[in-house]
């Protein structure tokens, strides 16, 4: 599977691409960042960050794309731009039939370092480890752009098997047989 990971941002949007697929190593395909400057408006910065993505997409061919779900800041101006970089990359996806996953930053750090409450050093660290780099990526958003596709490679797949279990099954538990113990 091949999963474009996007760390939304208005001024800093990192962006990964890794190939793999769970219980097989990964590798990195791409990465970088999507930069606007700060001085253009808002609408102009979200057509760069839309024109970026765009590119990677015509260029990697993804077949999912995962993005960090945006969570509630003290900055609302922060949360706001990264919010609308978010949704740039959710439609530029949905524009082309993929499927979008949204993953929490705390998700995503226990998937790539066992601790939800890792930093941004050692995101980077297990990144580097992961898909066995020479140096972790810089700046920490490609780094972070990255976690999300390996989170989304480990994690997406359980997640997908649930959901078919769950459509199929309605939302009770399979019967099992009498006498049979879950």
């Amino acid at each position: 599977m091949r999963v474009l990971g996007v760390d939304p941002g208005l001024t800093r949007c990192g962006i990964g691409v890794v190939d793999g697929a769970p219980g097989r190593p990964l590798r990195m395909v791409a990465v970088g960042v999507v930069r606007t400057p700060a001085e253009e408006t808002v609408d102009r910065r979200l057509v760069r960050i839309e024109e970026g993505i765009e590119a990677w997409l015509d260029e990697h061919r993804p077949e999912a794309v995962a993005v960090e779900r945006v969570f509630a800041q003290h900055n609302v101006r922060t949360v706001m731009g990264t919010a609308q970089a978010s949704a740039v990359a959710m439609l530029c996806a949905a524009r082309r039939g993929l499927p979008v996953a949204l993953h929490t930053p705390s998700e995503v750090k226990a998937a790539v370092t066992g601790s939800g409450r890792a930093d941004k050093a050692q995101v980077g660290a297990m990144v580097t480890r992961i898909l066995r780099l020479d140096a972790p990526p810089k700046p920490a958003d490609a780094a972070d752009a990255l976690a999300l596709a390996v989170c989304h490679i480990w994690r997406g797949a359980g997640n997908g098997r649930l959901a078919a279990a769950v459509a199929a099954h309605g939302r009770t538990a399979p019967r099992l047989p009498p006498g049979t113990r879950r």
